[in-house]
């Protein structure tokens, strides 16, 4: 039929037309010599089937559904029912070819596999999903099951507070028996581990008939649960019977990795009510855990969220953690065991270590606020990048439109994030609960919008959620530990946020940037930050924490907090941004327990009290940049307070006795605080090894480039108004310098009563050497002191207080703020009463703020500092 193709011929105009289309939108993957023509495809098509659906040995972005796959691309739970007929529809003709030769999205083929090489219509590159769009379906590595099952549960707040547990001192220790001697009902098949690393993904998953994992029951006798791990964020490898109503569960380490085992989230069936069920977990990983201190475990009942509308509830006997008596001579397990009692005969019911926050349940979220006609003005939706698996990470932009560009621009920047851990759920239910109020109609929330510029990433890490992994990405590693990296390809969720942020500095101040996370040792809510060592901003970086703790009292503690960077922290989202220029940097950290805190204490945390966390952050914004400077002086001042009271706890530790009224900025606060040891952190475990030749290539190329780039020589011209606006700057910040010495003036007024003989320092220690420094920790901030000393008890440290005897006299500290007008209290998004701000309104003058008088914009840049 087509003589011409047995021989060589000229390339066809269309062909190559569409060649150089194909690959301008990243869509063809070859190289133009492989590009054959339309007529040769289908020859290569009808006779040879495999390429229609090869996609166990692409790349990535090759692995597209086959005609196995049909399943809904959205849940019927989450979608209208036109809007899922529609999405039905699109699915049934969007099958996409998977060809080594041409990597296209947009060829069409039909139901049966018969290939058609024509062009779907071009998709809006630069968009988001719409109302007649259909959302991605999750995709997953192949080589896990994925069961064809649709999950959904309610949202739900228990009517009474959910007490910790309280331990009896008679709890049982079960002794773990092992697969020897009990009976294997439950395991997942060739799971990849350390020694494997990711290749490719599909929608669905593993190729194949699903296996029935779960044992079959002999009759209607038969009690034996039966267990399933295999749909999104789920996470349970093995299940073992040991007695009648006696399991021994092993959970599944993080894809590619042999460790992180602290994430669970499974389905029991085949439940009976009146017998009591022994659950207990062999292979935890760390000593320390909130189950200690009186947390439970969650459970959901479906026959109870049907019937009374009942979710999620705290449920548990008999907990106890402890480590595990069998030794296999590599590290050590710990167990967690507890038991349950079922409500109801053949229920099926959930276990999960905490309120689960799937890909899909933020995707569904999404859709709705893409199809509400007022949110869909000022939030933007954006495709940020794909991860490793190719699933969308998204970025909502949040501001309302400007009147002018002057206005525009004078817009700072608020960035938050979260879910870069994937088993930290709460950081979801955090930003849903700021999604919430930021989207609403409140007026403090449409001032927010009129005075910033909110970029937010809602899953950082969409792999680790749909695999259900508690820490890392499908790489294998801590994303949170590799925000330098330059390995675009293996990295690409951070890779990208690190970028926009970046561009974002360029155009416009970012005031704060928070990424959510979870605790598993500590109770309450709290930040880590990091010390400012710009002493014109000494202490200014723990202002928003303080606030945030007055406005959640019964939820958020600032005695948690830590400011101390340390230098296994530096790949850290919020180390790094705040060497990019962001003094306000946080990691929010909120337990996977409850409060200790105030009217909630001893009390589990649910799901409203995150969300209205999620308020409290945009309360405290608020607070934070309100024109009346009283509120952060007073948050200064009390700062100072607690500072001196924590350095005369220090030297009485040291067995010293010291009258400290000297100049507290030259106090060294990273001496005073401890480690964040404490917290949730893992080593880096470095690149994994497969990717260590990447990144010495790309580092290589990048020395090069820089030995090859040469500077430009100036004329003279240029060198002259390079030397005048040099000495220009010099003398502007000498005078700023003087002017921030002159109001720090009021807080150090005398010198010291008593030196200490360790004292070694002389009194004319100047602060200029600390004039003009960018924030930086790696080198060490010494003022006034010796390097290598601290407050180690061990070590006599000296903390050197300069005496600075010609002191000028107080002035009042300037407020040359312009913001934009204040706001109402009146919300009907705010808490419930016993949720309201707990600020002393003696100490703090109470400002309302309206709406009314934001007709005129004189000047919409904040001044954050007074």
């Amino acid at each position: 039929m087509f003589p011409a193709l047995e021989t060589e011929s000229l390339p066809d105009p269309y062909e190559d037309f569409m060649y150089h289309h194909l690959q301008y939108y990243g869509y063809f993957k070859g190289h133009r010599g492989s590009l054959p023509t339309s007529a040769t495809h289908q020859h290569v098509w009808k006779n040879n089937p495999r390429y229609l659906l090869s996609g166990s040995f692409g790349e990535r972005q090759g692995m597209v559904p086959d005609p196995l796959q049909k399943e809904k691309l959205l849940w019927p739970t989450c979608i209208s029912s036109p809007v899922h007929r529609q999405i039905e529809a699109v699915s049934r003709d969007s099958l996409m070819l998977s060809s080594p030769l041409l990597k296209s999205r947009q060829l069409l083929h039909d139901e049966f596999g018969e290939v058609s090489p024509c062009l779907r219509e071009p998709r809006d590159l630069f968009t988001f999903f719409s109302s007649s769009g259909p959302l991605q379906a999750p995709r997953w590595p192949i080589e896990c099951e994925v069961i064809k099952e649709n999950l959904h549960h309610i949202e739900w707040v228990p009517p009474q507070p959910e007490y910790f547990y309280q331990p009896t001192g008679n709890e049982k220790l079960p002794e773990i028996v092992g697969e020897e001697k009990g009976t294997v009902v439950f395991q997942l098949d060739s799971v990849p581990t350390g020694g494997s690393y990711f290749t490719s993904s599909r929608v669905g998953g593993k190729r194949g008939i699903i296996k029935e994992l779960a044992v079959t029951l002999q009759g209607p006798e038969d009690k034996t649960l039966l267990f399933e791990s295999r749909f999104e964020s789920g996470n349970l490898q093995k299940a073992v019977r040991v007695d009648t109503y006696e399991y021994e569960l092993t959970l599944r380490t993080d894809l590619y990795t042999n460790k992180h085992t602290q994430w669970f989230y499974f389905r029991v069936q085949n439940t009976r009510k009146d017998a009591t069920y022994r659950f207990t977990i062999v292979n935890l990983l760390k000593p320390k855990s909130l189950y200690t201190i009186g947390m439970k475990p969650l459970m959901y009942s479906q026959l109870d969220a049907k019937t009374h509308n009942i979710g999620w509830r705290r449920e548990g006997n008999e907990i106890r953690y402890y480590k595990n008596n069998r030794d296999d001579g590599q590290q050590a397990f710990y167990c967690l065991t507890w038991t349950i009692q079922f409500p109801h005969d053949q229920d099926t019911c959930f276990f999960a270590h905490f309120y689960p926050y799937t890909y899909t349940d933020l995707q569904c979220y999404l859709l709705s606020v893409a199809n509400n006609p007022v949110q869909s003005r000022f939030c933007k939706l954006r495709t940020l990048c794909r991860s490793l698996a190719g699933n969308t990470v998204y970025l909502l932009t949040i501001t309302n439109p400007s009147r002018t560009p002057q206005e525009a621009a004078a817009k700072k920047a608020v960035v938050l994030s979260a879910r870069v851990h994937p088993g930290e759920s709460n950081g979801s239910w955090i930003m849903k609960g700021f999604l919430d109020f930021i989207l609403s109609n409140s007026p403090d929330a449409q001032l927010l919008r009129d005075i910033f510029v909110f970029k937010v990433v809602p899953m950082l890490n969409p792999d680790g959620v749909i695999v259900g992994n508690y820490r890392c990405s499908l790489a294998g590693r801590d994303l949170n530990r590799h925000y330098k990296t330059i390995l675009k390809e293996s990295f690409p969720c951070i890779w990208y946020t690190r970028n926009m942020i970046k561009r974002l500095l360029e155009e416009r101040e970012v005031l704060l940037y928070c990424d959510f996370h979870g605790h598993s040792r500590k109770n309450n809510i709290f930040l880590y930050g990091c010390n400012n060592n710009d002493r014109k901003y000494w202490l200014h970086e723990r202002v928003f924490p303080l606030m945030l703790s007055k406005n959640a009292p019964d939820k958020f503690s600032f005695h948690s907090c830590n400011f101390k960077v340390q230098k296994c922290k530096e790949g850290t989202g919020r180390v790094v941004m705040w060497r990019m220029g962001i003094l306000n940097s946080y990691t929010m950290e909120s337990t996977f327990g409850g409060s200790t805190l105030g009217n909630k204490r001893d009390t589990h945390f649910t799901t409203e009290d995150l969300k209205s966390l999620g308020y409290h952050v945009c309360d405290t914004l608020l607070d934070f940049c309100d024109p009346d400077r009283t509120k952060f002086m007073q948050c200064l001042t009390e700062l100072k307070e607690l500072l001196q009271q924590e350095i005369h706890k220090k030297f009485n530790e040291l067995g010293q006795d010291m009258d400290l009224e000297g100049s507290w900025s030259d106090i060294c606060l990273s001496d005073i605080e401890s480690s964040t040891s404490g917290s949730d952190s893992s080593l880096s475990d470095g690149l994994p090894v497969h990717l260590l030749n990447v990144a010495d290539e790309l580092n290589q190329k990048k020395k090069m480039y820089k030995k090859k780039k040469k500077k430009l020589l100036q004329t003279r011209k240029q060198r002259n108004e390079q030397y005048q606006k040099n000495n220009w700057m010099q003398e502007l910040k000498l005078t700023e310098d003087a002017l921030s010495f002159q109001e720090r003036a009021g807080f150090a007024s005398s010198t010291l009563q008593k030196q200490p003989t360790f004292f070694r320092n002389s009194e004319n220690a100047s602060s200029s050497a600390m004039r003009n420094e960018k924030p930086r920790l790696n080198e060490s901030r010494l003022h006034g002191r010796d390097k290598g000393t601290s407050l180690d008890p061990s070590k006599m440290p000296s903390l050197i207080l300069t005496k600075n005897k010609e002191r000028m006299q107080t002035e009042k500290p300037r407020s040359t703020v312009s913001c934009s007008p204040k706001r109402s209290t009146n919300s009907s998004q705010e808490p419930a009463p016993d949720m309201k701000s707990h600020w002393s309104r003696n100490r703090y003058p109470a400002t309302k703020r309206g709406r009314a008088a934001m007709t005129v914009y004189p000047s919409l840049h904040i001044y954050t500092y007074p």
